[in-house]
């Protein structure tokens, strides 16, 4: 496609630097149908290999002041555990400063009910911390292969494992995980939410993330102060199967809402989970006590002691599922979960009864209003042919009938 442009030497007519800049990104990005591939006019910026060597000589001090920029923890309203990261340090910033991580941040998490992690302001990082944020999740019992790393510059690939030890505790299995994320969140943390969303360790919630690059490298062109911008390293996503991966595209989240709504979404989620455990126990006292088919009661028992409940986010999945399963184990369509509306304590029934087995209410005393609720109740009318039609939508309790 450059060839071709050269040629027709239309493109050596622009004597504005910006603007050719502009139409070369255009041509470039338009035959590969790739947006991270960018072409710059800078006359000053520094050659990134000053840039790249200004970092690695960063003081410990320095370090510090910059990790603590970049992670914020705090404890929220339901014992929530809160990590946001702005950028993902790398193993030699881990190495050097993960004692004082694990001490003043790490600690205040590990023992919450439930933990989220705020990746919607992360724009990349450092390809070498992915393994020290998916072991911190990942329970140690096993190792696992979750990434393979392609580097064009050096033509080598890099598997990335969990690591079999950790400074300090790895948070819980038991315990869910929430990856908030944004159209902005890129590169490196863009690995992280794949590889924890397909490890079913995560629910990822948000928008679609930018679908850049591991790693994006700013190359000058000759001598010049044109640069190109161009992706250098590649995740080959074994957890993905097929070789599909999260660049280009992004990662689609499980459940999406705009990024300022993604907090309170997934306290929201965390607040019915945290109930699932009570509403599959009352579900199983519903059946052993008042199920008429008892045969099929410990099957039942059985099915809901076992059910994966790690994909349900709403009570719309959580009532889909169980129905799904109830009515396939007991082969009978009656039975039947649902979702109620909040009601208002009353010193009526205590709550879960349903209105049907309520007590009957009180018959009106004056004779107007009986013949009201005697309408409401009983539809009568003589049909064509002198054919009787009496129709009632429920039966009334035998008090009430005898009483009307």
């Amino acid at each position: 496609a450059i060839q071709q442009v050269m040629k027709s030497r239309e493109i050596l007519g622009i004597s504005d630097p910006q603007t050719l800049a502009h139409v070369l990104t255009a041509g470039v990005q338009s035959s590969l149908n790739d947006p991270r591939l960018v072409i710059s006019y800078e006359p000053s910026t520094l050659d990134t290999s000053q840039q790249a060597s200004a970092f690695t000589n960063l003081t410990h001090k320095e370090l510090l002041v910059q990790l603590q920029q970049n992670i914020h923890h705090e404890v929220l309203e339901g014992d929530v555990g809160y990590l946001r990261v702005d950028d993902i340090p790398g193993q030699e910033e881990l190495s050097e400063l993960g004692g004082f991580l694990v001490d003043q941040v790490w600690k205040q998490l590990l023992g919450t009910s439930a933990l989220v992690l705020d990746l919607r302001h992360c724009t990349g990082g450092r390809v070498s911390g992915i393994p020290y944020v998916i072991s911190y999740l990942h329970p140690g019992n096993t190792v696992v292969h979750v990434d393979t790393i392609y580097d064009r510059p050096s033509n080598t690939t890099t598997e990335i494992w969990t690591l079999p030890k950790v400074l300090g505790e790895r948070y819980s299995a038991e315990k869910d995980v929430v990856v908030l994320t944004s159209g902005r969140t890129g590169g490196v943390a863009e690995d992280i939410a794949y590889i924890l969303k397909q490890m079913r360790r995560a629910i990822v919630v948000g928008e679609r993330t930018e679908g850049g690059a591991l790693d994006l490298q700013k190359l000058r062109i000759g001598q010049s102060n044109f640069f190109l911008t161009v992706p250098v390293s590649r995740s080959l996503g074994p957890l993905g199967g097929g070789g599909q991966t999260w660049e280009g595209s992004g990662v689609l989240p499980c459940v999406g809402t705009p990024a300022e709504h993604a907090l309170e979404k997934a306290l929201a989620i965390l607040t019915l989970r945290r109930a699932l455990p009570g509403v599959v126990l009352r579900l199983q006292e519903a059946l052993r006590d008042y199920y008429t088919l008892v045969d099929r009661v410990p099957a039942l028992l059985r099915h809901l002691a076992s059910m994966d409940f790690s994909a349900v986010v709403s009570e719309e999945d959580l009532v889909t599922k169980l129905n799904a399963g109830l009515q396939t184990v007991s082969e009978d369509p009656r039975l039947l979960v649902r979702a109620a509306a909040p009601r208002e304590p009353s010193s009526g029934p205590e709550a879960g009864t349903d209105d049907a087995l309520a007590a009957a209410p009180e018959v009106p005393s004056s004779e107007a209003a009986r013949e009201a609720l005697v309408d409401s109740v009983f539809q009568v009318s003589v049909l064509p042919g002198n054919v009787g039609y009496l129709r009632f939508e429920r039966f009334a309790d035998a008090s009430v009938i005898r009483t009307l």
